[in-house]
């Protein structure tokens, strides 16, 4: 078998775990080559912010199971709550925070044996699509450090993109997933709505917020969804689970899909030749599978979407600031957070609630009219990124002006529009643009997850990522 650490270097989280349970391999060893993997790579990415080297050993020694027991992980930077571990948010305010209960979904990685060795980098409070924060300072990307890792789950894509552990956590307000995971070359899924409980929340950003995964391999992320899945009694978007695991599901192989496809950015900006080729190909792909390939462009307005959108959520910013400070015992300042994060505070707090409930609405009627519009198609594919990544500073939160601040988002055009309307939509490793890589977006029907892993299950096959791998690797 080699060394642990060639293994732990080849193997995805689906074979570490099954080597786990065949006894050749221990969880203790797992954790000691993920610790390793951190101290080389780390300080040349800063994905990883707080080192959680001996809560994972306690962990460990108090045992772990479960389908993926044994495997290194971490947890992001941004709402999930592990008792004794920071939850920050990345921001100064919040700087002393330590967790001092589960969340719901934190007791079923647990659950699942998933070792905590640390917690990965976010922009503050998750408003960007770069990973930058001024508390713990910027993420760099494996692939070329000039450019962004994406956000905000930067920190989680360029740890796994490097090596350090082979799956953490993501998640997705408008794009936070699937960015990062375009930017690093990883897998990135944002699942249905409602398909994984916000519990203690109820809700966040109205529908929009999401939690899952980045990993390497399509298999890791069907396998982590299954640990994680399921809703509570009550939640507020009811998505019902499929009878077969999404493990087994993605397996499948589909046929005769109804696959459409666009390289248009419907508010008329630019798409870069190379991500444009990155989406043919893939409809091209799929359409010498047996598969019926269409070329749509969405005419649903998604510039006034994210308008609507960015308007909607600086309330629910705002409101999420206001607990804070009954949690803090103390009125958050500007001096303590990032310029644009005050603009949004005081945007938010400024807001009408009729203003805000009329927003409401028009995004809800909007999500509907998408999910309508594609109607005709199994499969949609589009641009994860209009444009390769952006040079780091592009995604600016020392801005004050929050709407130049919101314009520079053009290039993820594609990535609300699936917020809003709740479909499962995932970004593959399927181009490059010269050393870079092009994240392709899988996007399905509601609640259908299952065909979207398969339709990547195929491409994973066909068009495959495993030997792409960044410069600065394990």
């Amino acid at each position: 078998m080699g060394s642990i650490d060639d293994l732990y270097r080849s193997a995805d989280a689906v074979a570490l775990a099954g080597h786990v349970r065949a006894g050749e391999v221990s969880a203790a060893e797992l954790t000691e080559a993920a610790i390793r993997a951190i101290e080389a790579l780390n300080p040349r990415l800063n994905a990883v912010i707080h080192r959680l080297d001996d809560m994972a050993r306690k962990q460990v020694a108090a045992g772990v199971s479960g389908p993926l027991a044994g495997v290194p992980y971490l947890l992001k930077e941004l709402a999930s709550s592990w008792t004794g571990a920071p939850v920050t948010n990345s921001s100064r305010y919040l700087r002393d925070q330590i967790a001092t209960s589960d969340s719901t979904v934190v007791g079923r990685i647990k659950a699942a044996g998933l070792v905590l060795v640390g917690k990965s980098n976010a922009p503050e409070n998750g408003w960007s699509i770069a990973t930058e924060p001024v508390l713990y300072g910027p993420t760099l990307n494996p692939w070329d450090a000039s450019v962004t890792p994406g956000g905000s789950s930067g920190g989680t894509a360029a740890a796994v993109a490097s090596g350090m552990v082979p799956i953490g956590e993501s998640s997705d307000g408008a794009g936070s997933i699937r960015v990062p995971a375009s930017c690093c070359g990883v897998v990135g899924l944002k699942p249905s709505r409602g398909r994984v409980t916000l519990a203690p929340l109820a809700d966040y950003w109205m529908g929009g917020a999401y939690f899952l995964c980045n990993s390497r391999t399509v298999r890791d992320t069907a396998t982590y969804l299954d640990a994680v899945a399921g809703g509570l009694p009550g939640d507020p978007y009811p998505c019902p689970l499929p009878d077969r695991p999404f493990a087994d599901l993605a397996r499948e192989v589909p046929k005769g899909l109804r696959v459409g496809f666009t390289v248009s950015d419907p508010t008329g900006n630019p798409v870069h030749p190379d991500v444009a080729t990155a989406v043919r190909a893939t409809a091209r792909t799929l359409e010498g599978l047996g598969h019926h390939v269409s070329e749509y462009d969405m005419t649903t307005d998604l510039g006034l979407l994210w308008r609507s959108y960015t308007d909607m959520s600086v309330v629910e910013a705002a409101g999420f600031w206001d607990w804070m400070e009954t949690v803090t015992g103390r009125p958050v300042t500007p001096e303590e957070v990032e310029p644009v994060t005050w603009a949004i505070i005081k945007r938010g707090r400024a807001t009408m609630a009729t203003a805000h409930a009329g927003r409401v609405e028009q995004l809800r009627q909007t999500g509907r009219a998408i999910v309508t519009e594609l109607l005709p198609f199994d499969i949609y594919l589009t641009p994860t990124l209009t444009q390769p990544p952006r040079p780091a500073g592009f995604y600016d939160m020392s801005l004050t002006d929050l709407d130049a601040y919101n314009a520079l988002w053009a290039d993820a055009v594609f990535m609300a529009p699936f917020n809003v309307s709740g479909q499962p939509a995932m970004s593959l490793l399927l181009g490059m643009a010269g050393h870079l890589p092009v994240g392709v977006q899988v996007v399905g029907c509601p609640g259908d997850e299952a065909t979207v892993l398969q339709v990547a299950s195929l491409l994973e096959q066909m068009m495959p990522w495993r030997d792409r791998n960044p410069p600065v690797r394990l």
